[in-house]
């Protein structure tokens, strides 16, 4: 497709989700879920692969959208020669089955519009069977799956597409509506669009009602896309809703993003909390104790958006990806990996729980004290690290502060709470381990931690010590990482996770900026007392979100352009986290770090 990552609006039900492009073609939507392989997929390949657009016939036009106040519904208006036309899309949060309406509005003269509808599965492999029902509507069919569109325009077959022309005037509003369910047994019934638009509208003014007063438009955005990302029935957060969107256009580092990584808890309670949004939180936080009590001793990095445990990797080799970055990957092969920092996370995020006030619960703690006999067991091993290296595991310093978290949290949990745990011998082991951090994960020569035991090489993550509360923030040698990542990190003003073409990860170099490590630095600046480079940075960060408040996974200096997996959950957590540590006095960043206790959106 020739459209730009940042081209692109979402839209979705809190079950799955679209992306709808500024020429107002969806090119990428997913049913009945956010990782089902149901879809169009012409954002990964071409019109062929699947896609819906209505547009305007002209070639004339100059378009302006945006969403309507605080919600996920898109309005795209449409200027040619001859008139204005708006069409507005959303997706109904949730009935029995998922919809995508799209109401096409006449705002000013007559303008003739298009529609080209191509309804693909299997990621744009498979061809349904069209058929005209009864009462007018196109059903599409293909194995377990079934799409109905309707519409009062007159359709008609072009090949393998389905197209039609009509005319909108002043006052005119048409309705498209397109409608998934299973292929068996009776097929979804309609739906009153205009009711529909109605209903989640009033859905979504309602769930803003309960944010934080202050917060700015970024971070009110920032909450309504974490929302969306959100799996409703599961309380799951998706990391994005897409798959395979490039780190570096051209290159490989192309991941699926559309399942919940255990690392994001601690960031988007803490987002959700501040917030204002205790129910979210919660549901997360549950999400997170259901999808690793199966197996404690083997929890992974990251589940499907149930829980799901096994997420085989494979290449959809039809498809030649965005602007030809392949391979396209489905499903995620890092879940096997082993990534120690994983077990802080998840008992920093389940301490932070507690101290937000949300219920606790005892099998919760029995939970805990299961994961911590096995860190006990395995802390001492190289492990894959935070950024899911593809090749040999390696004593990852963050890895090994993550460790000392977990610990750390689990002493507090039985010091501040009064449960039961061997708090003695958590804490002798987590002294140890701050003790081999110190000694090993430092380089005194250049005042500064490094990446991995025995490295030169630096690492993004390290700007997040001062938040865990591993070292204090005036300590020099957490200035002096501050320093080191700004002189050798840094590009253009935005950090890099590390320098990929000094380091051997198992892929070829090259990648954007990450926006999250970026947000880190602030984050970091704002603790060590430089808060007016930290407000310029956050504005300039906030600068890079497209013109509906998006922002991707990361940031492509020299074509200055957003790359990665988009919309990404953990770049909108991080700005919502670094507003809040910017403007509030109880701030994330000392929250983490156990130096605030409050948790009050006000």
């Amino acid at each position: 497709m020739s459209s730009r990552i940042e081209d692109y609006a979402l839209i979705g039900d809190c079950q799955t989700a679209a992306l709808v492009g500024r020429d107002g073609s969806i090119d990428w939507l997913c049913w009945p879920r956010f990782d089902s392989d149901a879809c169009f997929a012409a954002l990964l390949g071409t019109p062929e692969h699947g896609r819906w657009r209505i547009a305007p016939a002209a070639t004339d036009v100059a378009t302006h959208r945006s969403y309507r106040g605080d919600t996920l519904i898109l309005e795209t208006t449409h200027r040619t020669p001859e008139g204005e036309v708006t069409v507005i899309d959303f997706m109904p949060p949730r009935g029995s089955a998922s919809d995508v309406v799209r109401l096409v509005r006449g705002d000013r003269g007559r303008v003739a519009m298009c529609m080209e509808l191509v309804v693909r599965f299997g990621y744009g492999a498979q061809v349904p069977w069209v058929t005209r029902a009864a009462d007018g509507s196109l059903r599409a069919v293909c194995g377990a799956e079934r799409v109905v569109l309707r519409t009062p325009v007159g359709l008609r077959g072009e090949g393998a597409s389905t197209v039609a022309a009509f005319e909108i005037g002043v006052g005119q509003v048409v309705p498209f509506v397109l409608t998934h369910g299973s292929s068996w047994g009776e097929p979804p019934g309609p739906i009153d669009p205009h009711d529909a638009l109605s209903s989640t509208e009033a859905f979504w003014n309602d769930w803003m009602s309960r944010c934080s007063p202050e917060a700015p438009p970024a971070v009110r955005r920032s909450l309504v896309t974490l929302k969306a990302l959100t799996y409703a029935p599961s309380g799951g957060i998706v990391a994005a809703p897409t798959t395979s969107l490039p780190e570096q256009i051209g290159g490989r580092r192309n991941w699926d993003y559309r399942f919940c990584w255990v690392r994001d808890a601690t960031l988007s309670l803490l987002a959700l909390m501040n917030a204002g949004y205790y129910e979210e939180a919660h549901d997360w936080r549950d999400w997170l104790l259901r999808a690793v009590a199966g197996n404690p001793k083997r929890m992974q990095i990251m589940y499907g958006v149930g829980g799901e445990s096994r997420l085989p990797e494979w290449v959809a080799e039809w498809l030649p990806g965005y602007e030809q970055s392949a391979p396209v990957r489905i499903g995620n092969a890092a879940h096997s990996q082993l990534q120690l920092d994983v077990y802080g996370e998840l008992m920093d995020a389940l301490h932070h729980s507690r101290r937000g006030g949300l219920t606790g619960s005892e099998p919760a703690w029995a939970l805990q004290r299961a994961l911590m006999n096995s860190l006990e067991q395995i802390w001492e091993r190289p492990d894959a690290g935070i950024w899911e290296v593809r090749n040999e595991p390696m004593h990852f310093t963050y890895s090994k502060v993550m460790a000392w978290v977990a610990l750390d949290r689990a002493v507090k949990g039985v010091q501040d709470f009064g449960l039961s745990g061997p708090v003695a011998r958590w804490t002798a082991l987590r002294d140890h381990i701050h003790r081999d951090v110190c000694a090993r994960g430092y380089d005194a020569s250049r005042n500064t931690f490094v990446r991995s035991y025995g490295s030169s090489d630096l690492d993004a993550s390290l700007l997040l010590l001062p938040q865990l509360g591993f070292l204090p923030c005036d300590d020099a040698r957490i200035l002096g990482t501050i320093a080191a990542i700004e002189r050798e990190l840094l590009v253009d003003g935005f950090v890099l996770r590390y320098r990929t073409d000094n380091v051997d990860d198992g892929l070829p170099p090259g990648e954007g900026a990450f926006l999250a490590c970026t947000f880190w630095l602030v984050d970091a600046w704002v603790l060590t007392g430089r808060r007016e480079e930290a407000q310029r940075l956050f504005e300039r960060l906030c600068g890079l979100a497209n013109d509906v408040g998006l922002l991707a996974e990361e940031y492509d200096v020299e074509r200055r352009r957003l790359v990665g997996n988009f919309p990404q959950a953990f770049s909108h957590i991080a700005l919502i986290n670094s507003a809040f540590n910017l403007a509030r006095t109880s701030k994330p960043a000392e929250q983490r770090a156990g130096h605030e206790r409050e948790f009050s959106p006000t």
